[in-house]
């Protein structure tokens, strides 16, 4: 029987995740830089995206570990959960509570979002070709 091959992300796939892991996190900054809101208000929602982000790859990382086999104790996997849960749900106050128009707040709400997904997509990315090239299986960033 064959076993199967590690095949590592696509170079398309590489490059989708960064561009939108850039494109999100960007466009939230220079919404925030353009924001007439108090600067104590643009440091509280810098820090959700620098939290939110923090939160989503230490999360992915330890679901990964876990499906590995790698050991991960409950305790830092709850707090990968309650982060990425706090950073969301914060995120979902702030913006319920601003006095912005909504267009700003969906603006907020996706770039946020866009952010958090495309930093799990890079982190896996990042482990995927880690992983071939550490199995020496195929080239990472192929056409497969």
């Amino acid at each position: 029987m064959a076993h199967p091959t590690h095949q590592g992300p696509t170079s398309a796939f590489i490059a989708a995740s960064w561009v939108a892991l850039i494109a999100g996190a960007l466009t939230y900054l220079i919404g925030l830089w353009n924001a007439t809101m108090a600067l104590n208000e643009k440091g509280y929602y810098f820090t959700l995206l620098m939290y939110g982000l923090f939160a989503a790859v230490s999360l992915q990382k330890s679901v990964r570990d876990r499906s590995e086999g790698i050991p991960v104790s409950g305790l830092y996997f709850s707090l990968c959960w309650t982060s990425i849960l706090l950073a969301i749900g914060l995120l979902g106050v702030g913006l319920f509570n601003a006095t912005l128009a909504p267009s700003e707040k969906g603006f907020y709400a996706m770039g946020f979002a866009l952010s958090l997904f495309a930093a799990v997509a890079v982190q896996k990315n990042v482990r995927d070709v880690a992983a071939v090239k550490a199995s020496g299986a195929g080239e990472p960033g192929g056409l497969g």
